[in-house]
């Protein structure tokens, strides 16, 4: 059973491969311009000058990814670092340098806020800091993106209205509900939320950095310019696309497992919230169904996507989806199959992909109350011996859950 957990990953990432996405949403005409960054970067780059020949490009990827060949620049991830100045820097007087008849296309995933970061009004130092703190504070993807779209010269839509040119962005969303103003924080697209909003999110998670609420105060006076909004007329100049979504992912492993003659319900690609909560909520559902045969029969495979936080207080190691699985196996009232992985392979500072749980690892008896204390799920599953290391897979569609109900 193992094994075919493993296969079902791989077939979904083999199906939902960026280059894949990517040859199918391309534009017709030919750009002036590709501008590349994120974690699928690389992959839908090559598709782009595959399918169009040579054409000037700017590709930016997170440090220690694979380039395929072409030339990048690589950038810290997920806290951005002097690299991604320099790639915001770049990328910003490419934009200004062209002319209203210029076409860009922007191809765009999961990673760009922190590749791409320009700061406004406060220095690479403070905002690596107050990302950090907000990633560990259990702020949501679209909180945290908030506070950094209004402390960024790129962000927010500020790329578009950098430039005259005509801009058509295709996007590998990483974000639940596939949010084109939230992937990579927005460079091109629209952004509803306010300075306002910036400095509540802080207050919510008691987050003082003085430097960063100065300038979100310049802005909530006016003497600041805000992100671009829905109503701006430069967004005539602006096309965008969904390439690639989670729910993909979610569908090509479904289709998998149908074709091997197994029963598959996909939940949802968009959960959220703390991952013990999700986690809570999974073996609930698995414990009615096992229990009470509702709402599925089983046997079935329960397939779910999304993005969950974890609030950080303890000094271990781990990401969001070592942390559900180490909640699952805390709450389940029987031992079951299931893995959980981030789909770009790296699942939060862990250098794991995920994990697995097996029957065999409820044989070992371990307790993991230690580790959830101490927000040490690495630790728990390094000694479970079934960590899932892939490395970077080139690709950015969020995260992948698979649990077998027998």
């Amino acid at each position: 059973m193992k094994t075919l957990l493993l296969a079902t990953l791989h077939k979904a990432l083999e199906e939902a491969h960026p280059y894949r996405l990517t040859l199918k949403a391309l534009p017709r005409a030919k750009p002036h311009l590709i501008l590349a960054v994120g974690k699928g970067a690389a992959w839908m780059l090559k598709a782009a000058l595959d399918r169009y020949g040579e054409v000037p490009y700017h590709l930016t990827l997170p440090k220690g990814q694979e380039a395929l060949g072409l030339k990048a620049l690589f950038a810290g991830h997920p806290l951005p670092d002097g690299e991604s100045l320099r790639a915001a820097q770049e990328v910003l007087e490419l934009l200004k340098g062209l002319s209203p008849k210029a076409r860009v296309l922007a191809l765009v995933s999961g990673g760009g806020s922190a590749l791409w970061c320009l700061p406004l009004g406060i220095s690479l130092e403070e905002k690596r800091a107050l990302t950090e703190a907000l990633l560990k504070s259990g702020a949501s993807i679209g909180e945290v993106n908030t506070v950094r779209k209004h402390l960024s010269q790129v962000k927010g839509g500020r790329l578009l209205l950098a430039t005259r040119a005509r801009v058509q962005v295709l996007l590998l969303s990483d974000v639940p509900g596939d949010d084109p103003s939230v992937v990579a924080s927005g460079p091109f697209h629209p952004d509803p939320s306010t300075y306002r909003e910036a400095l509540a999110i802080l207050d919510r998670y008691g987050l003082a950095f003085p430097e960063a609420r100065r300038v979100l105060h310049e802005g909530l006076t006016g003497r600041l310019p805000e992100t671009l909004k829905p109503q701006d007329p430069a967004l005539k100049r602006l096309s965008s696309r969904i390439a690639g979504r989670n729910l993909d992912l979610l569908r090509a492993a479904q289709r998998f497992l149908r074709g091997e003659g197994h029963r598959a319900v996909i939940l949802s690609d968009r959960f959220g919230g703390e991952a013990r909560a999700l986690a809570r909520f999974h073996a609930e559902l698995v414990d009615t169904i096992r229990t009470q045969g509702l709402p599925f029969r089983k046997p079935l495979f329960l397939l779910s996507g999304g993005e969950a936080q974890v609030h950080v207080r303890g000094k271990g190691l781990g990401g969001r989806n070592l942390e559900f699985l180490l909640s699952l196996y805390a709450h389940l009232q029987a031992p079951l199959y299931a893995l959980a992985a981030d789909s770009d392979g790296l699942d939060g500072p862990s250098g794991a992909a995920g994990a697995l749980l097996t029957p065999e690892v409820w044989d070992l008896g371990l307790d993991p109350r230690p580790h959830l204390e101490a927000n040490d799920s690495l630790g728990f599953f390094q000694r479970a011996g079934t960590l899932l290391n892939t490395g970077p897979t080139g690709t950015n569609l969020n995260d992948f859950r698979l649990l077998l109900v027998d």
